[in-house]
């Protein structure tokens, strides 16, 4: 079987959903005896520190942020002459942007898979905008990880477009912190709780959260709500009742948070539907693989993994009263919460598992470099 040589560019490898998918598709690949692979990091930054031990071939360029130096294309030129890639695989707007002339030059088909939201809004005069414009037109394939994200962009009727989901790998839960230590950790004391597990910016609709939280916890004492993710959290913190402190807690970003979803009996996300259309997110998906039923805002590709009333519910954007509300229906209902646990788990083994995403990746490789 002939090799296929890939030849992968992405800004870095910080903590993030696309950076992630992006490691455990490498790692996958690397299993595959006809693959090769070569990635290309525009800054050397590398949060994963398991990506080491996958053991690929990497190059940093050490571009500075921000920069637009023509320096670059010529860095990236001479490694794709010597490297002699059958496929580019790009991941961000500005690596498709830079490779698309170099690619032309040498011939060379270039998937394009800076999607991985569904944004409510683009504006059509504008720089982002007329990037994309040039990105999908010269891309061989505009590769997205939801068909919310392709309508968003405008792509979804184009012959050039896929749809590639997010895959889950279960070995990352495989050896997580005892439940035990995780609540004695953070102090922990109530029978039930509640996650979101989500950045603390102006994609995120923590508000909407919060505030469930506080008029739940005024008629129950039994559950604690925890915010977890990087970011300013401190206007959130100030909001919260002195009363309400220890039951709704804020833990920033965490390494384990796995340990800490387990422990969860409900899984939340909140999403700002005037900034922010979710591709497949990376939270929904592993509450899902740790058989947790969860509630999630209608907003862009979530109702593709949410299976509504079977896996959890979808509720409309900013509703707090729909998100207490079916809050307590699964907090009184154990039987629910274990029915839609347990369907979670399976169609994330049956649909969006680690394994499907390679293999989808590996024939759409195959098929282009044939």
């Amino acid at each position: 079987m002939r090799k296929i040589k890939i030849l992968f560019f992405i800004g870095n490898l910080c903590y993030g959903g696309k950076e992630r998918r992006l490691i455990e598709l490498i790692a996958g690949l690397k299993n595959k005896s006809n693959v090769d692979i070569l990635l290309v990091l525009a800054f050397n930054q590398i949060d994963y520190e398991y990506f080491f031990d996958i053991g690929i071939k990497f190059i940093s360029i050490d571009k500075k942020p921000k920069s637009k130096s023509i320096k670059v294309f010529f860095q990236l030129n001479k490694i794709v002459r010597e490297y002699k890639p059958n496929l580019i695989h790009t991941w961000g707007s500005m690596q498709t942007f830079y490779m698309i002339p170099i690619a032309l030059m040498n011939q060379i088909n270039l998937i394009n898979s800076q999607i991985t939201d569904a944004p409510p809004h683009i504006k059509k005069l504008s720089y982002k905008n007329f990037l994309n414009k040039i990105n999908f037109r010269f891309s061989d394939i505009n590769l997205s990880n939801s068909y919310a994200g392709l309508k968003a962009y405008g792509v979804s009727t184009s012959n050039k477009s896929r749809v590639i989901h997010n895959g889950f790998d279960f070995k990352r839960i495989s050896n997580l912190t005892k439940p035990i230590d995780v609540r004695n950790h953070f102090q922990i004391k109530t029978k039930y709780v509640i996650g979101m597990v989500a950045s603390f910016s102006e994609k995120k609709d923590y508000t909407t959260y919060i505030d469930s939280a506080i008029s739940i916890l005024s008629i129950r004492n039994d559950v604690t709500f925890l915010c977890v993710g990087a970011g300013n959290d401190k206007p959130f913190i100030r909001k919260i009742p002195e009363t309400f402190r220890n039951k709704i807690k804020f833990l920033s970003r965490q390494e384990k948070v796995e340990s800490i979803m387990r422990i969860c009996d409900i899984g939340v996300l909140t999403s700002n539907p005037i900034t922010h259309g979710e591709g497949i997110s990376n939270a929904i998906m592993e509450f899902m693989a740790l058989s947790k039923p969860v509630i999630a805002s209608d907003n862009g590709g979530t109702s593709e993994i949410i299976k509504t009333n079977v896996t959890g519910f979808i509720i409309p954007n900013r509703s707090k009263q729909k998100l207490e509300e079916k809050v307590l229906v699964l907090l009184n209902n154990s039987d629910k919460r274990k029915e839609m646990g347990n369907a979670g788990i399976e169609r994330i083994k049956n649909k969006f598992n680690i394994g499907n995403m390679v293999n989808s990746f590996l024939e759409l490789y195959n098929h282009l470099s044939t």
